[in-house]
């Protein structure tokens, strides 16, 4: 598991571990966190590695989970792809490169993290997975949206030419606890500011959409993904086609914390931020058997308790 400290890697390692594999754990720390996974050590299945895949990698595995790359867009974050650009790059193309070899010396199944970044700011809404993007190469976000597209296409290259068994998924906006409060993602800050009873900061008027996706059940898609039979060579989009608007968000949020911060507006962080955003998961249904199962505001509850014990355990005095 490449990337397996960080919020979604954590998440599958918890996961797998139940289902009774043996999983090591490789992660560089840029953006994932050894207490993410701090609850899994005492795990006999369980085996961290502090390594960058950009870097060879030399170990037995039957399935390589390539989740290794920032993710946030927020330039403003010390853990952001932004901040971060050139590791992003590198993570999603020479790291590819690694993993892929990787899997290939085990005859290993593969499965990639892309993203609905590789559809830019979109034309075409819902995004299935036949639509090519609308893309900036050399923008702020290029980094993350082109070493993905990228990454997928070093996949298919290393299936037509070796016949390895690659499994590409392309992840939407994703929320749900040990989702770094500080990177900037929406629902992050939205939740912080909310219990902190500070304003709560939209970037633009509020009318981009997104749409949410809680982290178990994007877990299960990818776990679905990796064991299915029938998903070899397929790309497929996960996520919550429940669309709703960014200030939508903030005022749901802003009622579920019982808050009364006040909704400010800025200007949008980076001129490539995508207006709408929003999954076609017709593909996943049909060959996964997968849709979304948790409602938006139970998943939003339970992120919200996750932070608001985070923060407790921020404020509270150091023991001496």
């Amino acid at each position: 598991m490449a990337g397996g400290a960080g919020f979604i890697g954590s998440h599958l390692c918890e996961r797998l571990l139940a289902e009774g594999a043996t999983v090591l754990c490789v992660d560089n720390l840029i953006t994932g966190s050894r207490a993410n996974v701090q609850q899994l050590h005492d795990n006999p299945h369980f085996t961290f590695i502090e390594h960058d895949v950009i870097e060879p990698l030399d170990v037995d595995a039957d399935a390589v989970f390539h989740l290794a790359s920032p993710a946030s867009p927020n330039p403003a974050s010390p853990r952001s792809y932004i901040a971060h650009a050139i590791e992003t790059a590198l993570a999603n193309s020479a790291g590819s490169h690694r993993l892929l070899e990787l899997a290939r010396h085990n005859s290993a199944r593969y499965l990639f993290a892309s993203t609905s970044e590789v559809y830019g700011d979109p034309l075409v809404h819902p995004q299935p997975e036949t639509y090519f993007g609308h893309v900036n190469p050399n923008g702020f976000r290029s980094c993350y949206d082109e070493s993905k597209r990228f990454g997928e296409a070093l996949a298919m290259s290393y299936r037509r030419t070796y016949g390895m068994d690659i499994r590409i998924v392309r992840i939407f906006n994703t929320y749900g606890p040990r989702c770094d409060p500080e990177d900037g993602r929406l629902i992050p800050n939205f939740v912080t500011q909310a219990l902190s009873g500070e304003p709560i900061t939209v970037y633009g008027d509020g009318s981009q959409s997104r749409s949410l996706c809680y982290v178990s059940d994007l877990v299960e898609g990818m776990l679905r993904m990796m064991t299915s039979d029938t998903a070899s060579g397929e790309v497929v989009n996960l996520g919550n086609p429940r669309e709703h608007t960014v200030l939508e968000y903030a005022e749901l949020i802003r009622k579920l914390c019982r808050a009364e911060s006040e909704i400010v507006y800025q200007p949008l962080r980076t001129p490539d931020d995508p207006s709408r955003r929003q999954p076609d998961i017709t593909k996943a249904g049909v060959l996964l058997g997968w849709k979304p199962r948790v409602v938006l505001e139970d998943g939003l509850m339970r992120t919200i308790e996750w932070y608001r014990a985070a923060l407790a355990a921020q404020r509270a005095p150091a023991k001496r």
